[in-house]
């Protein structure tokens, strides 16, 4: 039995026989990260204090990746038990050798500065404009700042609620990991210390110990997160995500500069 979960803007994603996952590419250059995936996931599972997927390939044309069901539901996990989880977990994560994640596929830092430059030149021609005259300056400095910011752990890469599993009431699993790379490990504390609830950050930060020189960073990273949903509505034709990203950019903007 095969049953369509609504996914996200990457995967066709089904629920097969109520235990397995199965997850197909939607656009060609999503495919390396799945492969990915299947390589760095089976390592890193024994290793973190939350559950992750272990895919493998089932099939080809179109790929075709599955993982037994991680137990539990996209949900926000409020409390400060669940924070310093998470910040267990982010602390796990971001001490794995480099090396060994590049051996496994993962997008070098090399690589991962160069993707980066790609987006932001991408973004600074196409999102920026949009933007009203008054915030314009403060965009164009934010694309700067991020321009520079160091590519040398391990990364999750989209760490957000939609990827968090809460099981009886608490915090269980970690899921999608095709954005894995080399990166700042300010991104993945980007949400989690600006777009959570206070007391699940609070948990976070003093169990993950951050730099100031992160947190500041982790910021920056969470002012950037409605311009990918602006990119995306404008690459696929889809208004209403360019509306809402815009109004997101706004008033993170805004906050930012009071």
């Amino acid at each position: 039995m095969r049953q369509r979960i609504d996914g996200g803007w990457d995967s066709r994603t089904h629920l097969v026989d109520g235990r397995w996952i199965e997850r197909e590419p939607l656009r060609p250059e999503v495919e390396p990260g799945l492969r990915t995936e299947t390589r760095l996931l089976p390592w890193l599972a024994p290793t973190l204090p939350l559950q992750v997927p272990v895919p493998s390939v089932v099939g080809e044309h179109p790929l075709r990746v599955r993982h037994r069901r991680v137990r539990g539901e996209p949900g926000l996990a409020t409390d400060r038990a669940a924070g310093r989880r998470l910040g267990q977990f982010l602390l796990a994560l971001h001490q794995h050798p480099v090396d060994e994640a590049v051996a496994r596929g993962v997008p070098d830092a090399a690589t991962s500065r160069e993707r980066l430059g790609a987006v932001l030149d991408t973004l600074r021609d196409d999102v920026l404009p949009l933007l009203p005259a008054g915030l314009a300056g403060d965009g164009a400095a934010l694309l700067d700042r991020l321009a520079d910011t160091p590519q040398d752990t391990l990364v999750h890469g989209d760490l957000g609620p939609d990827h968090l599993l809460v099981h009886v009431g608490r915090l269980h699993g970690v899921i999608d990991w095709s954005d894995a790379h080399i990166g700042d490990p300010a991104l993945d504390l980007a949400w989690v210390l600006n777009g959570s609830e206070p007391a699940f950050a609070e948990g976070v930060a003093a169990t993950y110990g951050a730099a100031p020189t992160v947190v500041r960073r982790a910021r920056d990273w969470h002012l950037l997160g409605p311009w990918h949903e602006v990119l995306y509505g404008l690459e696929t034709d889809q208004p209403d995500f360019v509306t809402s990203g815009l109004a997101g950019t706004r008033d993170r903007l805004r906050e930012a500069g009071r």
